[in-house]
Parts: C-alpha cells; sequence; structure tokens
C-alpha cells in the first residue's frame, strides 16, 4: 500500500489531476460565474442594451476576447485556490515529519571525525 501511495502522491500525477480537473470539472461553474461577472460589466458599460460579448471597439469585436481573459482567469483562481494551495501546504508538512537524510559523504566524514578523536584520545 506504501507503493500506490508513493504513486499516488508523485508529483507528475497531481499535476496531471490539475489540468483535468482545470478543463472538465470547473469549466462549468466558473463560465457561469464568467456569465454573471460579464453581464454585470454590461450594465455598468454603456453598451446600449447589447451584451458584452457584442462589444465593438474600432469596427473590432472583441467581447469574445475579453470573456475567454475572464474565463482563463477565474478557473486558475479557483484551481488554484481550491488545489494547489492545499497540495502545497501538505507537501510542506509532510516534508517537516520525514527526518533529514544524510548523504554517504556526510557519515564518512563523521566517521573520519571518531575514529581521529579516539586516535589522539590514546
Amino acid at each position: 500500500m506504501k507503493g500506490f501511495k508513493d504513486f499516488l502522491m508523485r508529483g507528475n500525477l497531481i499535476e496531471l489531476a490539475v489540468a483535468f480537473i482545470m478543463g472538465s470539472l470547473f469549466a462549468a461553474v466558473v463560465k457561469a460565474f464568467t456569465d454573471l461577472i460579464l453581464d454585470l460589466i454590461g450594465k455598468a458599460l454603456p453598451l446600449d442594451g447589447k451584451a458584452f460579448s457584442s462589444v465593438v471597439i474600432a469596427g473590432i469585436t472583441i467581447g469574445p476576447f475579453l470573456s475567454a481573459i475572464v474565463t482563463f482567469v477565474l478557473t486558475a483562481f479557483v484551481v488554484y485556490l481550491a488545489i494547489v494551495k492545499p497540495y502545497e501546504m501538505y507537501k510542506n508538512r509532510k516534508k517537516r515529519e520525514e527526518p533529514e537524510v544524510q548523504t554517504t559523504d556526510e557519515l564518512l566524514a563523521q566517521i573520519r571525525d571518531l575514529i581521529a578523536e579516539r586516535r589522539t584520545e590514546l
């Protein structure tokens, strides 16, 4: 079971899960929230009763592009707060619980120093 747990907590698997969730589960919720925000922006701007997606500046329709930008930013924000931040907190807590492992060079240096101390004592 430990091997399976290590597999699940591997960084690449979590990143893949974040990408999958970002693309499928949060899309509908964030899209609805984005539409709400864009409607509020549309009411605040003088659009003459038109939808926000029909905003035209200098003959160029930029409404769909602005909608896509708002959707992307809100999706990234939700994923960061709901998945990335808790995962980083878990990783930091797990990191503190595990004792620091010494390298072979450090262990050999300690053995060398102990042997040298014993020789000077004799």
